[in-house]
């Protein structure tokens, strides 16, 4: 888990995808290998699966699983259907309508929704950090661009923000705008710290457009560091850093405990039962969408997709790489869709 690079596996015959579209390009209208992008938190459970899917069926390679982020993930997976074009899409937050709806425009609009787990947003520090103690209210006021409407955020130090909190400067490395990862960050941690204000309230109502930026956008003056969708350069950085602060998922929390420390976000640490019962406020789905039209044609990808039902259960595989189960209602129903391939309607989405 502690490695970024793409890993590579997969079918033994070689792939035809004209049954599905191919549109030509540089795959040639054939692909020997089950294709997967997307999130870098999802990542190590995907390449997990890959092993396990290998280790299942004898002289099958396993798939190639790319770290992309859940965002740029999106927009490979959703650009058409076809050879040259992702099996599936891994992804830390749900799809978005409008990815749907591009991946609909693109011939790509049969797509089959599975949940695979429960993930944490975590907050960390080094072992030798301040002791931070925060809550969405203290996150969104050190973070964002623009606090409430008001201006841009002058703010230097975490005590400018609560007089609480240390007199250090404002110091945190976090997800790119690609990731589904800085996506939950905007929607479980900012949003709920921006809604303190009740005059928010009456913003999203009035513009919601305003309302997003007011309430998502993030500082640029280099308090926030964008470090990529390799998590684990966030852990390294607050080995070098002791004062600042690091967001990325909680398997990577939970795979650092020897040099990071959970920072509890209103009073609550990511732990396993505090993420898997939602008690955890940054506690969040993971996902992986599939193609449907690529169902028969990829040899192989059935078959990887019956691995991860058969490994997402409480202490299990997964379970031992840091992901947390999600609920029995919906492993059950996750595993049925494993079964059935459900098409994922556009109305079910935001």
């Amino acid at each position: 888990m502690k490695h970024l690079a793409l890993f590579a596996v997969t079918a033994v015959a070689a792939l035809t995808l004209s049954g599905c579209g191919d549109q030509g390009g540089g795959a040639g209208g054939t692909r020997d290998q089950i294709r997967a992008v997307g999130s870098s938190t999802v990542y190590p459970f995907a390449t997990a699966v890959a092993e396990l899917f290998v280790q299942s069926n004898p002289g099958m390679k396993s798939p190639i699983v790319e770290s992309t982020g859940t965002g740029g993930g999106m927009k490979l997976f959703c650009a058409g259907v076809g050879a040259q074009y992702p099996d599936i899409v891994d992804a830390s937050r749900r799809m978005k309508r409008a990815e749907l709806e591009q991946c609909q425009q693109n011939g790509a609009g049969e797509i089959v929704e599975i949940q695979i787990g429960v993930d944490g947003l975590a907050f960390a520090e080094s072992k030798k950090g301040p002791g931070f103690r925060l809550t969405p209210k203290i996150v969104y006021e050190a973070l964002a661009a623009n606090p409430y409407g008001k201006g841009p955020n002058k703010a230097q130090s975490w005590r400018d923000v609560d007089p609480g909190l240390p007199a250090i400067p404002i110091s945190v490395f976090g997800p790119p705008s690609t990731s589904g990862t800085r996506d939950s960050l905007a929607e479980l941690i900012l949003e709920k710290g921006c809604q303190s204000d009740e005059a928010m309230t009456a913003l999203k109502e009035k513009n919601e457009d305003e309302y997003k930026a007011t309430c998502t956008r993030i500082r640029e003056d280099g308090k926030y560091v964008d470090s990529g969708e390799n998590d684990n350069l966030i852990v390294q950085k607050l080995g070098a850093n002791p004062n600042a602060l690091g967001i990325f998922g909680f398997s990577f929390l939970e795979e650092n405990k020897d040099t990071l420390k959970d920072v509890p976000v209103n009073g609550v640490e990511a732990t396993y039962e505090t993420v898997s019962t939602g008690q955890y406020p940054g506690a969040r789905p993971l996902y992986i969408y599939v193609k449907k039209a690529h169902m028969q044609a990829v040899p192989g990808l059935q078959a990887y997709l019956n691995a991860f039902a058969a490994n997402w259960e409480p202490g299990g595989p997964l379970a031992r790489r840091g992901m947390v189960a999600a609920p029995e209602d919906v492993r059950k129903a996750s595993a049925e869709a494993v079964k059935s391939l459900p098409v994922l309607d556009v109305a079910a989405l935001k």
